[in-house]
């Protein structure tokens, strides 16, 4: 990263954090990772609710929409790890297998790059072994 690039990433973050402490003040220091932890997946009523039938009865399951969303965040690469931490999880509660989130990853190492995909495996694998803890 060049200096230029650092200082203007970093006045974004500042940016950034001037609004949250604008909008909310407890915004300021807010962390997915905790969120995460406070609710590691979604209830079924509410899974079902978003992303299967009641806002879209004839179109895609649950299951799907979450390996799709999977998809998506793969793509951002490293910037999204809590979020497909924790949509690893309810795809895992929606049924997919592991070989289909997978093959999802790996799908998106077209699009994403292979660094992207190799984050993406790795945070899976993470949250496999959490799951198999249990």
């Amino acid at each position: 990263m060049t200096d230029a690039f650092q200082k203007l990433f970093q006045q974004m973050l500042q940016s950034g954090q001037e609004m949250a402490r604008a909008f909310n003040p407890a915004l300021e220091h807010f962390d997915m990772r905790a969120m995460e932890k406070l609710v590691p997946t979604i209830p079924a009523d509410m899974l079902e609710m978003w992303f299967g039938k009641t806002f879209n009865r004839e179109g895609l399951d649950a299951k799907t929409r979450l390996l799709l969303t999977i998809g998506a965040i793969t793509v951002q690469g490293a910037l999204a790890e809590p979020q497909l931490r924790m949509t690893v999880r309810q795809a895992l509660a929606a049924g997919a297998t592991k070989r289909e989130i997978a093959e999802t990853i790996f799908q998106m190492s077209m699009f994403g790059g292979l660094p992207a995909m190799q984050k993406a495996l790795e945070i899976a694998q993470s949250v496999y072994a959490e799951e198999d803890e249990e």
